[in-house]
């Protein structure tokens, strides 16, 4: 995410994704929340640009460790322990338990390595795996994004947006569609 995209005198423009987001959340009368990791509650900040978005976007985890993923939207600790905690399956966990916790009709997650440490063979720095959850609907995304912690973080929140943007245009419909992207 580039930040909001704004003009001279501050103002947002309209093909911000927070704005459109904005916009789909208001017209599906769909509420909001986030459960991030590897971004740090960079998707939250993003959406809160947008004024009036607090009539939808209800609140935001950063829940950075395991066991804030587990005590705080209830992802199984099982998932965790079978699958690694940047994983898919952890992903969608993260983002179906912190839609039922919230109490809402959609939720984003973000579980990856930012770098520079951490990475391995396996789950190299700049993996990130994205969840979307939307009226009963899962979707997941990897990516395998490059540059420095900053550059992996801001193109995970970007695409996380772009995600629920998605989500969102095709009623969950986007989840039969289930890609994997790097």
């Amino acid at each position: 995410m580039e930040g909001p995209k704004t003009q001279k005198d501050g103002a947002m423009t309209e093909n911000a994704p927070e704005q459109q987001i904005y916009e789909l959340l208001k017209k599906e009368r769909c509420t909001l929340t986030t459960a991030e990791s590897a971004t740090g509650g960079m998707i939250a900040s993003t959406l809160v640009n947008v004024p009036g978005i607090s009539e939808f976007f209800q609140e935001g985890y950063v829940t950075y460790s395991d066991a804030a993923k587990v005590k705080m939207i209830h992802v199984n600790p099982d998932t965790i322990a079978a699958y690694g905690v940047v994983s898919s399956e952890t992903a969608a966990d993260m983002a179906r338990g912190a839609a039922k916790t919230a109490g809402t009709d959609a939720a984003l997650s973000v579980t990856g390595v930012a770098g520079p440490d951490g990475g391995t063979k396996e789950c190299p720095v700049g993996l990130v795996f994205l969840g979307c959850h939307l009226r009963g609907r899962t979707v997941t995304e990897r990516h395998l994004f490059s540059g420095d912690r900053m550059q992996v973080r801001t193109q995970a929140a970007r695409a996380a947006l772009l995600l629920l943007e998605q989500m969102l245009l095709t009623g969950g419909a986007y989840a039969d569609h289930c890609r994997e992207e790097s």
